[in-house]
């Protein structure tokens, strides 16, 4: 605990998942190297029910923030956020209230997700004042402090790997609370949907211009690289088409059909519904990998097949078309504080497989937990952990 009278630090736990969700999900954020996934966003892909394991440590946070500053009213949570920096984001000395726009913010709690010296070097934060004057992120330790200039501060550039956070601001202003926005979006796209079995959990990809970036800050898909096929070949994996043409020049409306994964020379022979499916299953696998080893079996015949001398070049086609440079991809996406306790030294197919089926019982059960809970978050038009085994 900090002796800061404005600043806080502690510890929470399940930071693997949600590095899990960040990397299944992120887009361009809102400043160059920087990547971003926040709750709308989960809503419009179709992957609302990832909101799940946030809502509990959200609402711990916000409760934690009233206690330390003994607030004498309820905050509300204007916005959360899961965000990344990669090699080259940094961030100057600022006060969270220094722009206009910013001015309801009172409050904000950003929790590690990995380590520095780690899972990434460079990034450590300073505060310009006061005590502590720097941190040193670790992943599970959590920063608060008061969004306005006594706590003046800045970030270090990202000189390699990907330093993950969840950030959360908070204010006194309810007209600023991002429940009700959020409440009525997520009632509309489950007004159609039956109460216990979910119909689709396969994640919808937003436009294609949030999932390209360049080191350079260039908007040209010449020098860009799409941010899920790199994070998809950072892990060993590569992509190919369903259909037999691939049109280089609509590489977008490539991404949002089917296909399939490849792994060094071999193919494994299953439909992804899109990109952004594929890549859920991939993080997944990366995340539970060691666990699901147990689970495997046998594979099926024709599960995982050869590729052939044309579909190996129709992989490095794509490869080039996407990511154009392996090694940056790597650089940047490579880094996982899963090491360890997700993906194994050796693949496996039948893990992987496993892996699949794994997946979808983990979304259909965050499905069925999410509609369950929206008819309290509606009359309470707050997001909150629903305790149901009281109910």
């Amino acid at each position: 605990m900090s002796s800061r009278l404005d600043s806080t630090v502690f510890v929470f736990f399940g930071q693997q998942e949600l590095e899990f969700i960040h990397k299944s999900c992120s887009t361009v954020g809102y400043r160059p190297g920087v990547f971003s996934t926040t709750l709308s966003h989960l809503i419009a892909t179709n992957s609302a029910h990832l909101i799940m394991p946030l809502v509990l440590i959200r609402e711990k946070l916000k409760e934690k923030v009233e206690e330390f500053f003994a607030c004498e009213f309820e905050l509300c949570i204007e916005f959360t956020g899961l965000v990344s920096w990669s090699k080259g984001a940094s961030i100057g000395w600022h006060s969270d209230d220094n722009r206009p726009y910013l001015k309801q913010r009172d409050f904000a709690a950003v929790c590690y997700l990995n380590s520095y010296g780690k899972d990434f070097r460079g990034g450590l934060f300073h505060f310009q004042d006061g005590e502590p004057t720097t941190v040193k992120p670790s992943a599970g330790d959590v920063l608060i402090y008061t969004a306005d200039n006594r706590n003046v501060h800045s970030v270090d550039e990202i000189i390699d790997g990907e330093r993950l956070t969840l950030t959360l601001w908070f204010s006194r202003d309810g007209a600023h609370d991002e429940d009700v926005k959020l409440v009525s979006r997520l009632s509309e796209i489950s007004s159609t949907e039956a109460t216990d079995v979910p119909s689709s959990n396969l994640p919808l990809p937003a436009s294609s211009n949030m999932y390209w970036f360049s080191p350079d800050q260039s908007s040209d898909h010449d020098s860009a690289i799409n941010i899920c096929c790199a994070r998809i070949y950072a892990l060993g994996f590569g992509i190919y088409p369903i259909e037999d043409k691939i049109n280089v020049l609509d590489v977008s409306d490539l991404l949002m059909k089917p296909l399939q994964l490849t792994r060094n020379n071999e193919l494994f022979n299953q439909e992804f519904e899109n990109v952004l499916h594929a890549l859920q299953v991939v993080q997944y696998y990366s995340w539970k990998a060691f666990g699901l080893q147990r689970h495997a079996t046998i594979l099926e015949e024709g599960r995982v097949i050869p590729l052939s001398g044309s579909q190996s070049q129709n992989v490095r086609d794509l490869e080039s078309t996407f990511v154009k440079d392996r090694r940056l991809a790597q650089m940047t996406f490579g880094h996982t504080s899963c090491d360890g306790c997700g993906t194994p030294k050796e693949f496996c197919w039948a893990s992987f497989c496993a892996a699949v089926d794994a997946w979808r019982d983990y979304t259909n059960k965050l499905h069925r937990d999410l509609l369950r809970s929206l008819p309290y978050w509606r009359n309470h038009q707050s997001i909150f952990d629903v305790a149901f085994d009281e109910l």
